[in-house]
């Protein structure tokens, strides 16, 4: 079959980028509309222990602003923190935003890459590597210099595109490497054939997650780019959220209302181990407590779920529903955990932040300010904070094009 295996003709190609814009536009629309509230799942906020979560101070940084579309992934690395826009754009900003000259928002837009057709859907750093997943169903590898060194303008360079073109070829030799896409099209199965929405690395860097609202859960070599694995119909539905855990446990979230957990035995290939059903509508978002003991799931239903391990499990993957947290008013688009604050975005245009005490929990900051829809989230402990309270600052990314810094201050328990 060869290399065109993987081609069709322009005119082919171009009806379907057309359909893969339409299917991008329904799908984000999709994770935007709000369904009812999850009423089944009892509620963790609770006013005997607000008490706890009073005296917090939060302020609104600084916006940076220069995107022409909207901030579509976010995340951090050493000093400097990472945007991804659904323009294609790539770029990188100081990490505190008053650290030297960083209010100088003009600097930064030499900071920028364009890579890739479409959104850049999520971004993980490396060492120096900054790896983007893209709408044009690519996985894109960037080199990046001066990482460590004190030049604040750092520069990218491009080293792969994955699938890499030696893996592809390679598995064009073999027919039973092929696979269906649709009518009369076919492709290898280290491809992605639509959107890769979110990717993660594992605990020791030593592999690379991706997923996709093709559908599929792919496993890649970190060290040669390789992809080592692919889990076909992982999900009924696209896979819009992914998580993995210090203990190797893999999450998935997908617009078919289900969370899966996925497990990868020496010498054996990934399999699944658990599916966690509540949520009544998609899954838009996933993330983990500091010690992976917790999981944390937003969906279209306006609630966040929160899961704990099992005790009667034995490390197999199941975990029971602890209870949710209510106050979003819209879809739960996504999610960020640090220290022992949980993070929320909404379409409702709002950064919830919340504490847990004692499995209580509280809404503990409302951070307003954005004129759309939240899309992405990231945060981490302010170590330029000189006051006796903890110190957080919390990243959003907006569909207003803007991203906010925020400063959240919490008395220590």
């Amino acid at each position: 079959m060869g290399i065109m295996a993987c081609q069709q003709s322009e005119s082919n190609h171009s009806n379907n980028e057309s359909q893969s814009e339409s299917n991008h536009y329904q799908l984000e629309l999709k994770s935007l509309l709000s369904q009812p509230s999850l009423q089944s799942v009892p509620s963790l906020t609770s006013q005997s222990q607000q008490h706890c979560f009073s005296n917090i101070n939060h302020y609104c940084l600084t916006t940076l602003k220069g995107q022409t579309s909207y901030i579509s992934s976010l995340t951090l690395a050493g000093k400097f923190f990472y945007a991804g826009s659904s323009d294609r754009e790539i770029r990188s900003w100081k990490r505190n935003p008053f650290d030297s000259d960083q209010l100088d928002q003009e600097s930064s837009t030499n900071n920028f890459v364009v890579a890739g057709k479409g959104a850049v859907k999520s971004l993980v750093v490396q060492a120096d590597k900054l790896y983007s997943a893209h709408q044009d169903h690519k996985i894109r590898v960037w080199k990046i210099n001066n990482h460590e060194q004190l030049d604040d303008h750092q520069k990218y360079t491009h080293l792969a595109t994955l699938p890499t073109l030696g893996d592809r070829a390679f598995k064009l030799l073999m027919p039973k490497n092929q696979v269906q896409i649709r009518r009369h099209k076919s492709c290898t199965w280290v491809h992605h054939v639509d959107a890769v929405s979110s990717l993660a690395l594992s605990q020791d860097e030593s592999l690379l997650y991706s997923v996709s609202w093709d559908r599929t859960l792919k496993i890649w070599r970190t060290s040669d780019f390789k992809c080592l694995e692919s889990v076909t119909n992982a999900h009924d539905d696209a896979i819009n959220a992914l998580a993995i855990a210090d203990d190797g446990h893999v999450y998935t979230g997908s617009a078919d209302k289900k969370i899966k957990v996925w497990k990868k035995n020496p010498g054996e290939k990934h399999r699944l181990v658990a599916t966690l059903i509540k949520h009544k509508s998609g899954v838009n978002a996933l993330a983990l407590s500091s010690d992976g003991s917790l999981l944390y799931s937003g969906a279209c239903d306006r609630s966040i779920v929160v899961w704990e391990k099992s005790s009667s499990d034995g490390g197999g993957g199941n975990m029971d529903v602890m209870g949710a947290l209510r106050g979003h008013t819209s879809s739960i688009l996504c999610l960020a955990v640090v220290s022992d604050l949980v993070c929320s975005g909404s379409a409702d245009r709002s950064v919830r932040i919340w504490r847990g005490v004692d499995r209580n929990y509280g809404c503990v900051a409302v951070l307003e300010g954005h004129t759309g829809p939240v899309k992405c989230l990231t945060a981490a402990i302010d170590n330029c904070n000189t006051s006796d309270t903890a110190a957080y600052l919390v990243y959003s990314g907006g569909l207003d094009c803007d991203i906010k810094v925020w400063q959240v201050l919490v008395p220590v328990l």
